[in-house]
């Protein structure tokens, strides 16, 4: 698999687990210690971040970092 389509992927389960954890963007963002514009970028699938980011957003979504990256 590429890394866009990768990318994408894991943007879009972030996605789809923050909004039926009824979470908005800037609350998963700050759990996460992320800049909430950074975090959008990553929910898009628009960069590349690192396992360490992935498993701050897994662990501010309350889910395994595996129901992320699949």
């Amino acid at each position: 698999m590429d890394s866009s389509k990768f990318r994408e992927q894991v943007g879009k389960r972030i996605k789809t687990i923050r909004e039926d954890s009824n979470l908005t963007q800037a609350e998963v963002a700050k759990k996460a210690k992320l800049n909430v514009n950074y975090f959008a970028v990553i929910e898009r699938g628009e960069v590349t971040t690192s396992s360490e980011k992935l498993k701050r957003i897994s662990d501010a979504l309350e889910v395994d970092v595996s129901k992320i990256t699949g």
